[in-house]
């Protein structure tokens, strides 16, 4: 996945977290969850891509980590 693609699935991601987020109480709380790890994942994609591409690596080298890695990551 280049990087246009990773902002397109960021930007639609992000559109559906609003959508959910304004169906405030009645909205699919696993789903919600699911778009937030999906969110974290591209961030994580793209942050690879990035260091690959700034220290004379292939970003195409970069893939998706498990939902279990990107979720622990200290802040």
């Amino acid at each position: 996945m280049d990087d246009d693609a990773i902002f397109d699935r960021l930007r639609s991601l992000t559109e559906e977290e609003h959508a959910m987020h304004q169906l405030g109480p009645q909205a699919d709380a696993d789903r919600l969850r699911d778009i937030e790890v999906m969110l974290d994942q591209c961030w994580d994609l793209l942050r690879q891509r990035r260091a690959k591409r700034e220290y004379g690596g292939n970003p195409d080298e970069a893939h998706v980590r498990d939902p279990d890695i990107v979720e622990h990551y200290q802040q």
